[in-house]
């Protein structure tokens, strides 16, 4: 881990991972990627913890790509794949298949490739008036990090259309409206307080079991026909679940 890029706090089983380029609103470097991917590794096989909140430190969650790096490179049919070789890809993956929930906690800006990245945590939490968009088509750039399967399953295909055709941004109140982040409180303060409560709350939980919804949740993502997806669910397994004789003996002490 780069302690300069990334930092990470611990508190009642909930880890805060903290993008810390606030100079360049936290826009997104390979090392900085790389960061991401380390400190999500470690978590992930930590069993004292049980959620993971993604936040950017000063005024915003993140720009998106720096666009310093773009202004240097070479594209290939509009890709920045060059530049991240499967770096992005990694730190994509590594927050969605996590067996921890993460949850985005977005304040300030969030654009493009910060988008992207947090449209693979569980779900985002925002402020009212953060700003959000799309602006691959602006730059002529093509989506490569998610954006054109997440934006649509989040929003709906019409209206993620409409935003990555128009790079129109908008803020914390329709993002909650439609459907991509789950609550937009008043200010940064009350931010930080719900989704703390949000996560220790999840952090209470049997770590097994989350796991086990990560995993069925994702299988409803693959769109399969209610029976079958039923069938499945019921089928699987998931012996990591080892605390549940210990959690009824306590229930109501």
């Amino acid at each position: 881990m780069n302690d300069q890029l990334i930092m990470t706090t611990r508190v009642d089983g909930v880890e805060t991972v903290t993008l810390n380029r606030p100079d360049a609103l936290n826009a997104f470097t390979p090392e900085l990627l790389t960061g991401l991917i380390a400190v999500i590794d470690a978590a992930s096989t930590d069993k004292t913890c049980g959620c993971i909140i993604l936040e950017g430190a000063g005024r915003a969650f993140s720009a998106g790509v720096d666009l310093k790096l773009l202004q240097s490179a070479t594209f290939s049919a509009g890709k920045v794949d060059n530049i991240f070789g499967d770096t992005a890809f990694a730190a994509a993956d590594k927050l969605r298949l996590c067996p921890l929930p993460v949850i985005a906690k977005v304040h300030g800006f969030c654009f493009t490739g910060a988008l992207e990245i947090a449209l693979h945590c569980d779900f985002i939490l925002t402020t009212r008036d953060t700003k959000f968009g799309d602006t691959h088509a602006k730059w002529g750039l093509r989506p490569s990090w998610g954006m054109s399967q997440n934006l649509a399953r989040a929003v709906g295909v019409r209206r993620a259309r409409e935003l990555s055709f128009t790079a129109a941004s908008f803020d914390g109140v329709d993002a909650t409206a439609w459907g991509l982040a789950n609550a937009a409180f008043a200010d940064k303060a009350a931010l930080d307080a719900q989704t703390l409560a949000r996560a220790k709350a999840i952090a209470a939980g049997s770590r097994g079991a989350l796991a086990a919804y990560k995993d069925l949740y994702r299988l409803h993502e693959e769109s399969r026909a209610l029976e079958e997806a039923l069938d499945e669910e019921v089928a699987r397994d998931y012996p990591e679940i080892t605390d549940t004789k210990a959690r009824l003996e306590g229930f109501g002490k």
